[in-house]
């Protein structure tokens, strides 16, 4: 019998293939820091594979940590028993929350003149890893409409002064010859269509009350009037020629950290909007020519600002029927996220508004203080992400997008010198790039995550230092991810009621996610 159930176990493991066939491993580089990165150039790149799940009854596990595992791939039988351990998660598969939409980050003017500074096998290599098969999944791309500070001069779409009815409007050279041929490289090599996401961050200044794209100015007039109406139409004529490429926009956003338009000597493109006026300027202009346009069925996201801004921001925009049913989600950034507690933003905004959804629009690393830029090799920042990812996963929100897909080694370029880091950093001169820990942090939610996975219940049986979050995909498979910042490892197991036990060990400052197929 033993024997028997011994060949039978080897039988399934052979049969089953996995993305250990078909993985090159990272090359590792330390620059100094806690952890490395791992190196790629044009004709070699640590690939993840494709992910061939094992049968019911089985489990398969990958683990990045701060020692340099990136992805390190496990596989064992889920056990009829438990093993005792002294902690345990428990799924609750009948509780169910959001639906994932997807994760991804921003094709900016920056990220496109880094990935073109490379060769032509190193840019592929590069969008690889994002966008294809073999890739981590990347299924939304973010996209400025006109220049933003990672730019590297001011511009718009519409610069010819007094044009209210937009006859000049046309894409810049940063659209048509970086940003679009990107774009339909990435969407070429992705199996997903991808969903892109416009977001403004300045009309243009003949529009504003200062006249000027940087600092403290808003829309001239009030809603209704005809700058608010031509700015609703630049929306409308930037959808229509980014159609003439064959490139169609799952949504836009209202516009980009309205707030920032109202700070006195804002240093770089703002337009200011109180929540009363982006209200009714949705109610009254945007939506309405969204709705009367060719895409008709474009997302509106709100706010694409700091939670700390939730609920009041939610609560002036979506109680007014007027604007409310021409929008369809509320988009957040990361930056403030210390100020204010994921359940009195995040979580009340869900609670008031539940028919809206929420979605992670901007984070970075390194966007402040005296570690401003690139650190390459930080796996205290590929941290941060995962524990922001979780809570925000956690509190009802359905993806999460990254800044910029790539930027060089000093976190530019940006006009305004206000560098950042990014997951991937290239090195154009050796013509290489690194993928930073911060890259495989993403990978574990965005690999594993498909459209349509839904949040269900977990809880631990008792206090632990551990961050988790569970889902059940489509395909049946549960996903389960658990962040580790503590220095030490932590034993546990995770019990799924349909199928059993599964035991794990979170190695010290790391990252796992475990999937197996459950029952029902």
């Amino acid at each position: 019998m033993f024997q028997s159930l011994q060949c039978a176990l080897l039988l399934a493991a052979i049969s089953t293939t996995t993305s250990s066939t078909e993985r090159n491993k990272c090359v590792a580089r330390s620059f100094g820091h806690d952890s490395v990165v791992c190196e790629c150039n044009s004709t070699y790149c640590d690939t993840f594979g494709t992910v061939s799940l094992p049968p019911l009854g089985q489990y398969i596990s990958f683990m990045s940590s701060v020692s340099g595992s990136r992805l390190e791939e496990s596989q064992g039988p889920v056990r009829p028993n438990s093993n005792g351990a002294g902690l345990k998660l428990t799924l609750f598969l009948d509780k169910k929350y959001q639906k994932m939409r997807g994760f991804g980050g921003a094709m900016t003017d920056a990220a496109a003149i880094n990935i073109l500074s490379l060769s032509a096998g190193a840019q592929d290599q590069l969008l690889r890893q994002y966008f294809a098969e073999e890739g981590i999944g990347y299924t939304v791309v973010r996209v400025p409409m006109a220049s933003c500070d990672f730019s590297t001069r001011l511009y718009t779409y519409a610069d010819s002064k007094d044009d209210y009815s937009l006859h000049n409007f046309t894409l810049a050279p940063e659209d048509v010859h970086m940003k679009i041929p990107l774009l339909q490289r990435a969407q070429a090599m992705s199996p997903q269509h991808l969903s892109l996401l416009g977001s403004a961050w300045s009309s243009p200044a003949w529009m504003k009350t200062n006249g000027a794209l940087t600092g403290k100015g808003s829309l001239k007039g009030k809603p209704g009037g005809k700058e608010h109406k031509s700015w609703a139409q630049y929306y409308v004529r930037f959808l229509e020629e980014y159609a003439k490429y064959n490139l169609t926009f799952w949504g836009v956003t209202t516009g980009n950290e309205p707030t920032a338009g109202y700070i006195s000597n804002y240093s770089f493109q703002a337009l200011g909007f109180t929540p009363e006026e982006q209200r009714d300027w949705v109610a009254m202009d945007l939506g309405p020519a969204l709705h009367a346009s060719l895409f008709p069925h474009t997302h509106v996201l709100i706010m694409d600002d700091n939670r700390v801004l939730l609920p009041h921001w939610a609560k002036v925009v979506l109680s007014d029927i007027h604007a409310g049913r021409y929008i369809h989600g509320v988009a957040v950034h990361w930056y403030l996220d210390g100020l204010v507690p994921a359940g009195s933003s995040l979580g009340a905004t869900h609670e008031l508004y539940p028919e809206y959804y929420l979605f992670g629009t901007e984070a970075c690393a390194g966007w402040t203080g005296k570690d401003q830029g690139v650190i390459l090799g930080s796996w205290q920042r590929a941290e941060k992400y995962a524990h922001d990812i979780l809570e925000d996963l956690n509190y009802y929100v359905t993806g999460w997008t990254d800044w910029n897909l790539a930027l060089n080694l000093i976190g530019g370029p940006n006009w305004v010198k206000n560098f950042a880091d990014s997951p991937v950093i290239v090195d154009a001169k050796r013509d290489v790039f690194y993928k930073q820990p911060t890259f495989y942090s993403m990978a574990h939610f965005s690999k594993f995550l498909y459209e349509g996975s839904q949040r269900v219940g977990v809880s631990a049986s008792g206090k632990t230092n551990l961050e988790f979050a569970a889902f059940i995909r489509q395909d049946a498979a549960v996903v389960l991810i658990v962040l580790n910042r503590s220095s030490s490892a932590i034993q546990f197991e995770v019990w799924d009621p349909m199928v059993g036990y599964i035991p794990s060990t979170a190695p010290p400052r790391s990252l796992l996610t475990l999937v197996w197929y459950t029952q029902g």
